[in-house]
């Protein structure tokens, strides 16, 4: 795929599947896909896992033809490494690379990756180097704000990439130092978006399709990437871009329908994982989805002592039957804060 055709596609559809460790797998991309997302990448994958032929690294790299337009996102420290890595994500068939420079996990951070990145802009221009030299493929980064407060740097890691001939950056509106605490900084979003040649992408607390759309059109951004926002509501890439497109929206009065969510869900995961792994799947998802709502709380208690893919769905169908009965939505409490929501992110 060229800059023009990935851009094309941004354009498109401009909300993104943000990527996620331990969620957006090839399953749930697929997934989101039939649920209205854009452009989608891959959870992180090591390059020096690449290097090393790790089976199960290998494994992060697949997907399906569907998901098209899908990036494979890399992390690590070493501009040779990160380039060799590079070959083999165009050697798969991808449509682009995605370099991890936001990820605040200490795991990541202590060996010089992720976000630790931001703490060199030298380094950061030498592997940007390395990599676009590398593959024929579009080059993105996503990055946070910069390091800490002081030291905030998205402006000049964005000109680095303009120079280095990057497609794109998409920020994470917090520092590392902030983890996921306080709010994303979007009007820092939109400076370096106003400041930059390159597109940005901006990402941060989006927690509804209007939500994206408002910050899509107030920070001047070519596109608008969502985490957290769909593991509470998997219909917000469908109801952002229904909104930015001006579509005519379904009518439903709002009900969700969580019954033909759950069994599609539990078909995606089935046809390409094992059972073991369905069942843990099952599990994270409702209870995911089941946040805010009346009795989520022991619910998502119960969900976690089934031992059973079939006990689990029944459970899981039980609980959303009740919220899909009736006319009148059931009302979703804001949680986005909650800790259980927080893990698993890069």
């Amino acid at each position: 795929m060229t800059n023009e055709l990935l851009l094309k596609a941004l354009r498109e559809n401009p909300f993104v599947l943000a990527p996620m460790a331990g969620i957006t797998d090839s399953c749930f991309r697929t997934f989101m896909r039939e649920l209205g997302c854009g452009v989608v990448i891959s959870e992180l994958v090591s390059a020096h896992g690449i290097e090393h032929k790790s089976h199960r690294t290998l494994q992060l790299m697949a997907f399906e033809p569907v998901q098209r337009p899908v990036g494979l996102q890399l992390f690590g420290d070493t501009p040779e490494v990160l380039a060799s890595a590079a070959k083999v994500v165009e050697a798969s068939g991808a449509d682009f690379v995605d370099l991890n420079f936001g990820c605040p996990v200490p795991k990541v951070v202590k060996k010089g990756g992720g976000s630790a990145m931001l703490k060199d802009l030298p380094q950061v221009e030498r592997v940007f180097r390395a990599v676009r030299s590398a593959t024929d493929l579009p080059v993105t980064v996503k990055i946070r704000t910069g390091w800490d407060e002081p030291s905030r740097n998205a402006i000049e890691v964005a000109n680095i990439a303009y120079n280095e001939g990057l497609t794109w950056v998409a920020i994470h509106g917090r520092t590392r130092a902030a983890g996921y605490s306080g709010a994303a900084d979007w009007n820092y979003i939109s400076e370096v978006k106003a400041k930059s040649k390159i597109p940005i992408i901006g990402n941060g607390d989006i927690h509804s399709g209007a939500a994206a759309v408002q910050r899509l059109r107030e920070s001047g951004c070519e596109g608008v990437m969502i985490g957290r926002g769909c593991l509470k509501n998997p219909w917000i890439f469908k109801e952002a871009l229904e909104l930015y497109s001006g579509a005519p929206q379904e009518q439903n009065n709002g009900v969700r329908d969580f019954i033909q969510l759950f069994l599609r869900l539990r078909q995606a995961f089935e046809g390409l994982v094992d059972e073991k792994i369905t069942l843990l799947q099952i599990k994270k998802f409702a209870s995911w989805y089941s946040s805010g709502y009346p009795g989520a709380s022991q619910f998502r208690k119960s969900i976690f002592q089934t031992r059973s893919l079939e006990e689990a769905m029944n459970m899981t169908l039980a609980f959303f039957s009740e919220l899909c009965d009736g006319l009148q939505p059931v009302a979703q409490a804001d949680t986005s804060q909650e800790a259980f929501l927080m893990g698993g992110h890069g």
